[in-house]
This record gives structure tokens, sequence and C-alpha cells, in this order.
């Protein structure tokens, strides 16, 4: 065999390992990414309060890395963002049984993505069924989280897809929209929404933070270019993960756990969000 041959070869076995390599860890190894948040609204007793966020989930099996991380980071509460069953391989109980652990180390509050919105036989009895965990279920209101008598305001909203069959960004965005314009808030307030593509409706409702998932990370992370597709966002999505922020409102978008229609991602590693509040 010609020199060559053998070097284009062994370059080539190299490029295959090196993206087995990276399709491995973009797919098993859970990243815990933190962020602080600073903000003058921000009750000084809530310094350093913490909040560890998990997103699209979709029933995602062996769990128990992702229980040690959570443990390890000692948040004061869980937010699911949706997405915590999935339409398409539907099998709750392993949602459930992964809520029991959860409220275990924190007390959970939890809001509705698309998919549950897509199951209207199968979710009823899934909420009934979280509820009776200890899991608070947020559809379309309020409630106030407590520490040495000062207070801050945490809202969850219904995904938009339960009102409509076709999913429309701009539809979505409008029921968001009328959703938070009936919810009455004050003081600091963290919204848990499943859709980052309806941050400019955030910001015009003067959301403190908004903690959202739905992207999946893009799917693909691509050096310089970045994620290559999002739900309701499309090609090359603007928010896709990490932290955005315009005005006042700053809005968290979580890479997710788990996989739905495509189940393989790209330097995009399934991601726990922990977010510490810190008060000027």
């Amino acid at each position: 065999m010609k020199r060559k041959t053998i070097i284009k070869l062994s370059i080539t076995a190299i490029i295959i390992v090196l993206l087995a390599v990276m399709l491995f860890i973009g797919n098993n190894m859970i990243e815990v990414t933190t962020y602080k948040i600073t903000s003058e609204k921000i009750p000084t007793e809530f310094q350093d309060f913490k909040i560890a966020q998990i997103s699209d989930f979709h029933n995602k099996k062996n769990n128990e890395e992702i229980l040690e991380k959570l443990k390890e980071a000692s948040p004061d509460i869980i937010v699911i963002t949706g997405d915590f069953i999935d339409s398409r391989k539907t099998k709750t109980q392993i949602s459930l049984d992964f809520a029991k652990e959860l409220i275990k180390i924190a007390p959970c509050y939890y809001v509705i993505g698309n998919h549950e919105a897509r199951l209207t036989e199968v979710y009823p009895e899934f909420e009934q069924e979280l509820i009776k965990i200890g899991v608070t279920v947020l559809r379309n209101q309020s409630v106030k989280l407590e520490r040495n008598g000062e207070k801050i305001t945490l809202i969850g909203i219904d995904d938009p897809r339960l009102l409509y069959k076709k999913d429309s960004t701009e539809k979505a965005c409008q029921v968001i929209k009328d959703e938070l314009s009936t919810i009455n808030y004050n003081g600091y307030t963290v919204l848990l929404s499943h859709r980052p593509e309806a941050f400019k409706e955030y910001v015009s409702a003067e959301i403190d933070l908004a903690l959202t998932g739905h992207a999946h990370g893009g799917q693909a992370i691509l050096p310089f270019i970045g994620g290559i597709i999002a739900p309701n966002q499309g090609l090359f999505p603007k928010y896709y993960k990490g932290i955005h922020q315009e005005n006042n409102t700053q809005m968290v978008v979580s890479r997710g756990l788990g996989n739905s229609l495509c189940p393989i991602r790209f330097n995009n590693r399934p991601e726990i969000v922990i977010v510490e509040l810190a008060s000027h």
C-alpha cells in the first residue's frame, strides 16, 4: 500500500474517531451551566437563592447522573419548563418516577410544553399524578416565594399549542401575550415558559427573568455559526441557548436534557441550568 494512501486512511480514521467521541460526549455527558443573575429588584433575603432548571426531558432514561448533579447543586427550588414527557414516545411513568426523586431534593414547579399540549387525552391524568407527588403545576398563574418575610413572584404559563393544532410562531406569541395580561404580578418576577421565541413578549410584559427551553440547543452547534435549527425559529435560530437581555428583561434558554424527533446532538451537551440570584 502506498504511503499517501496510508496517510489518507489514517487521517480518515482519526477524523471518524474524533467525531464518534464528540457525538458520545454531546449526547451523554450532562453539563451544569450556572448563571448569576443580578438585579436591584431582588430582595436581599434572596441573595444566593438558587434555581435549578430542567427542560425538555422527553422521558429521558438512566437519570442517576442528573439527580446526582442536582443534589450537588443543592437548589432552593427546581423548575421544569416543559416537554417533561414526549408525544412521540409517551412513557409518562419515566417522568413521574423522576419527579418523585426531584421532589426529595427541592420544591418543584412545572409548566407544560408543546409535547404535553399535544397529548390532550394523556396529559390531564399526568398532571394529576404530578400534583399527587407534590409538584406545583402553574397554569397561567403566579405564586409568591417567601424568604424571611421578603418575596419574589414565580409565574408559569401554558404552552400556546394548547389552543391550536397548527404550531405558528406568530400565534404562539400572541397567545403568550394574552396569557401574561391576565396574571397579576409585582416585585422581582421569574417566568417559567417553554418558548424562547416569545422573548419580545416577555420584554413587553416587563418580566425580570424568563426561564425557557424548547430549542434543544439548536440540535447541533457549529463553531462560529451557532445552533443549526430550532422549533418555531427555523434555521440558525437566535434564541437556542444561553442568556439574552433587552431592557430590564433577561431570558435563559436551556439546551434541555432529552431528544425528540432528532435523537442525535452535536457539540451540544444535555444541560442542567442553575440560576443564582444576587441583589445589588
